[in-house]
């Protein structure tokens, strides 16, 4: 490809080509600082399907080792979320190290707190939130569980926030941007982790607790049952069924180890205590 940038985020070398320069930019500004693999794991490929797309309402489309045959490409000035969607494609499909959960991550004294829910359950905000109050951000997109010992290895990617999610890590005190309009999601920003979660993002840790959030709703916890919390990351994992018996294995263990309630909370002030409290209580 005409342009590329390599990186390494936790267990993963990416390889990113582009028939553009300005997705490749993007990336480079975003990702400043983080290591370059000298032998990527993965190949994301952002490119134009017919040669004068690269010129006339130019429009990517994403593939690499994995693609989506059906999948709709998007306008250059989203170039930066192509790439995103492109890493965390080639990620879900082919990654088989560990077991992924659709998780967000964070640590506090050596123990990881996971968050999983539905978008916009406001879990990428909790954890970019408590990141900004001193937690470790280890990722707000997967948990990459060590399938022989359960550790949660860290994938500290940018943040991403979707709609009234940027105004209130904003209004927080974080710095986002840069912020993508009208894309397919609506309005996204990105949160840059701090130095320390990249300094750090090969250590690993074991997790301690596991919530279900939901936004919008007077506060409530529940604690869940193990088969039920067992049902629910089922769905939320997308290497589950190709794992096999290791990922039986290490799902099983996470499950029968980790508490794991469902919390409900009217706002991001209010979720926050509400974590610290419950982190708290362990």
């Amino acid at each position: 490809m005409r342009h590329g940038v390599r990186l390494q985020v936790g267990p993963v070398g990416f390889r990113i080509g582009s028939d553009w320069r300005g997705p490749v930019a993007a990336l480079e500004r975003l990702y400043a600082g983080y290591p370059r693999p000298e032998v990527p794991d993965v190949t994301v490929r952002l490119f134009a399907q017919r040669p004068w797309r690269r010129f006339i309402r130019p429009s990517v489309e994403i593939s690499g080792d994995f693609w989506l045959p059906d999948a709709a490409p998007l306008p250059l000035a989203q170039g930066l979320l192509a790439a995103e969607m492109g890493m965390n494609l080639q990620v879900a499909l082919g990654w088989r190290r560990h077991l992924l959960l659709h998780c967000s991550a964070v640590e506090r004294d050596g123990r990881v707190l996971l968050m999983s829910g539905a978008s916009g359950s406001g879990k990428s905000t909790l954890a970019t939130m408590l990141a900004m109050r001193g937690w470790r951000f280890l990722g707000d997109e997967f948990a990459f569980v060590g399938l022989d010992d359960g550790r949660i290895h860290p994938f500290p990617r940018a943040s991403s926030l979707k709609n009234e999610a940027v105004a209130a890590v904003r209004a927080a005190g974080g710095t986002v941007g840069p912020v993508l309009e009208g894309t397919p999601k609506g309005t996204i920003g990105y949160w840059r982790p701090p130095e320390g979660a990249i300094a750090r993002m090969h250590e690993a840790a074991p997790p301690a607790l596991l919530l279900f959030p939901r936004f919008g709703r007077p506060e409530a916890v529940e604690r869940l049952a193990a088969s039920e919390t067992f049902m629910l990351l089922t769905q939320a994992s997308t290497n589950y069924v190709s794992l096999g018996e290791a990922g039986f294995g290490a799902l099983s263990r996470l499950v029968q180890s980790v508490p794991a309630l469902g919390i409900d909370y009217p706002d991001g002030d209010a979720g926050i205590a509400l974590v610290e409290r419950l982190w708290g209580e362990l």
